[in-house]
């Protein structure tokens, strides 16, 4: 069973596995190391006899066998590890942490807009709106997501969760966010943000900068008091580091969680209601234009 009394079953067929293609490709080649361990295991005699018409001496073709036979059982573990985290990550770690990123916000009650940023299937686009349900709030939340693809399964998730009254899909760039300043009291985004300019490469200063103006833009249509939940994979540092240029306050990571085979974190922080330098205000420029 889920936490909050979900069966996982129920929740694997509202919202299904986005790329089942990668755990698939990973179950075969654990099946197919798993098969070959076995022979290593069963034939192991007639293996140290081929081996030893390469290598000097019978000890050497044993060694050698049995060494092979280690790494390719150790091989077929791993992938199959890697197989089921994944597919454990794309839809109930995934559903947990939504659950986690929601109870980061203090008062639902109180939220009138909220935006779900890289909505994907819905997971935590419908956590939100079926915390605004129960806490009887009049909110909407927005779903926005790269691709126009995705806005009817996600509406579908979100009709078959019972809060389709509660959400709104479009399509958007993430680092041209298509809101004004100051909009939602709530912006999340789940596994997302690191996507953002990966066709430049991950670990290039083009991509990071990219990322960044993404924080800019969750910043930028953040109101004043108002309350940012990021979950995301390896990249949680430098959104921490970015989110104290930008004045965020009560900035908040939680412990390593391991997701999609890489170490993710939930970020929580606030807007400041104001932001004073002497004795007159001073409005910031979240949206980082003059990053190259």
């Amino acid at each position: 069973m889920g936490k909050a009394g979900r069966d996982w079953g129920q929740i694997y067929s509202i919202y299904g596995v986005d790329d089942w293609q990668t755990p698939i490709f990973l179950l075969i080649y654990a099946i197919f190391f798993s098969v070959l361990s076995v022979i290593f295991l069963v034939y192991f005699e007639p293996i140290c006899y081929f081996f030893h018409h390469f290598l000097p001496g019978p000890s050497s073709a044993r060694f050698a066998a049995g060494f092979t036979g280690s790494v390719t059982a150790l091989s077929a573990v791993c992938l199959f590890y890697a197989a089921g985290n994944i597919f454990y990550s794309s839809v109930s770690l995934h559903w947990e942490m939504a659950q986690r990123m929601v109870n980061a916000v203090g008062d639902w009650s109180s939220v009138k807009h909220a935006l779900d940023l890289g909505c994907g299937r819905g997971i935590l686009l419908n956590a939100v709106a079926l915390q605004l349900k129960k806490s009887g709030s009049s909110g909407r939340v927005v779903g926005l997501h790269p691709t126009q693809t995705c806005s009817l399964s996600t509406l579908r998730t979100a009709g078959l969760e019972g809060v389709q009254e509660y959400v709104t899909c479009r399509s958007g760039d993430p680092r041209k966010l298509p809101f004004s300043d100051n909009y939602f009291d709530v912006v999340a985004s789940a596994a997302f943000v690191h996507t953002v300019g990966k066709e430049f490469g991950q670990k290039t200063a083009v991509a990071a900068a990219e990322r960044m103006r993404v924080l800019g833009e969750v910043v930028r249509v953040l109101k004043p008091g108002g309350v940012g939940v990021v979950w995301d994979l390896v990249h949680a540092p430098e959104y921490v580091k970015r989110l104290q240029e930008l004045k965020m306050e009560d900035i908040r990571v939680s412990e390593r969680v391991t997701a999609f085979m890489v170490n993710s974190h939930v970020i929580v922080f606030n807007k400041p209601s104001q932001h004073f330098v002497g004795p007159n205000e001073v409005r910031l420029d979240w949206r980082l234009n003059n990053l190259c």
